[in-house]
């Protein structure tokens, strides 16, 4: 199954998930497996460090599920000050997340950098 024309979807959910960033491996923020049949249309993507040193953070869009394919980054090494958040992507730099592709992430150090991603499930 392709992905939903969204002008004629059936159902857009508002969805919201966090998920914590390893420095070791790739941290999966969100998924959209093949044949899902599903667009997922992120609206906000935020990082926050909760630690009261700097950290770094690498976001990436992958092409293919489960961060598989090719990865681009969507931010390299951002800079995420102590106690704090930074937004990568807003309604401004909207992300179409197809069925069969992916976004992900690593930190300069565990547990210090919290993904928040707010989208909509749209099928």
């Amino acid at each position: 199954m392709s992905s939903p024309n969204l002008l004629t979807a059936n159902l857009i959910l508002g969805k919201t998930t966090g998920v914590m960033l390893s420095n070791v491996s790739p941290t999966t923020v969100l998924n959209n497996a093949s044949g899902s049949g599903k667009t997922f249309k992120v609206n906000t993507l935020n990082l926050a460090n909760q630690t009261s040193i700097s950290a770094s953070a690498v976001i990436k869009y992958h092409s293919a599920a489960s961060l598989g394919g090719t990865s681009y980054a969507i931010a390299a090494n951002v800079v995420v000050p102590p106690t704090s958040t930074l937004t990568l992507i807003d309604k401004g730099t909207q992300y179409y997340v197809e069925e069969n592709t992916s976004i992900g992430g690593t930190a300069s150090a565990d547990n210090t950098i919290i993904v928040t991603i707010s989208y909509e499930d749209i099928s």
